[in-house]
């Protein structure tokens, strides 16, 4: 369902407005040395695809990070030029921003898997050391990390201090950063404990999926369904 929605949605939005989406921009930017001149299609038009994932269930609110706000107002434009030719289908959904809106990597890039700068929940306690110990600290690079550890730090107190000591540029990050890995080692070991166990149950994995997919097609068939009717191509 949701690759025919793009097929479809593909025809209501130029090359040159998908150009101008800032996040694809910057990530095409970001993997310049491996498309050099020539970005492919389907690395181009992955909005379109987003659109037709957040459309196909009919959307409300979509949580995201504060870089993927381009993506919302780009699933709305195509929604609001479907509405328009083919009448009243789909919602304009809205964008639900939470109080840690952007997470820079630990190299002060936006933070990706691709990039080789994230902190997964698969890395063990010593990976995300030295990954916190290798983290940039220029100005960006520190608020980042200021920014993370009010995140998984409750020692509040400590947090205030290390901000006082980033104002007035007396932060130590030899004394930070190992404060910062363990919060993150503390916070993200009940994930990791529950990551676990589905990994040591690949068939209740298996059956999770199948049972949110096939609930998930029996909306996006129906929203699938309404479109072909709006665009006369309900002929089989």
């Amino acid at each position: 369902e949701i690759a025919e929605l793009t097929v479809f949605f593909s025809n209501l939005v130029t090359v040159d407005r998908l150009k101008r989406n800032p996040t694809v921009k910057e990530e095409i930017q970001q993997k310049k040395d491996l498309f050099k001149d020539d970005v492919t299609f389907g690395f181009l038009g992955y909005p379109v695809s987003q659109a037709a994932d957040i459309l196909s269930f009919q959307a409300d609110l979509v949580p995201v990070g504060q870089d993927q706000l381009p993506m919302i107002e780009q699933t709305r434009e195509i929604a609001k030029k479907f509405n328009s030719i083919y009448g009243q289908t789909f919602k304009l959904p809205q964008a639900k921003i939470g109080d840690f809106p952007r997470v820079l990597g630990m190299d002060g890039r936006k933070m990706g898997k691709s990039l080789n700068n994230a902190i997964s929940f698969t890395d063990s306690a010593d990976i995300i050391r030295d990954k916190i110990k290798r983290a940039v600290t220029d100005e960006s690079g520190g608020k980042n990390l200021l920014s993370l550890l009010d995140q998984f730090s409750d020692a509040k107190k400590l947090v205030e201090k290390f901000q006082d000591e980033f104002k007035t540029g007396s932060i130590k990050y030899s004394e930070l950063k190992p404060v910062l890995a363990e919060s993150i080692i503390e916070k993200l070991k009940p994930i990791r404990d529950k990551r676990k166990i589905y990994e040591e149950d690949l068939k209740l994995v298996e059956k999770i999926l199948i049972e949110g997919t096939n609930r998930a097609r029996q909306v996006s068939s129906e929203t699938l369904k309404k479109v072909k009717e709006k665009m006369f191509l309900d002929y089989f």
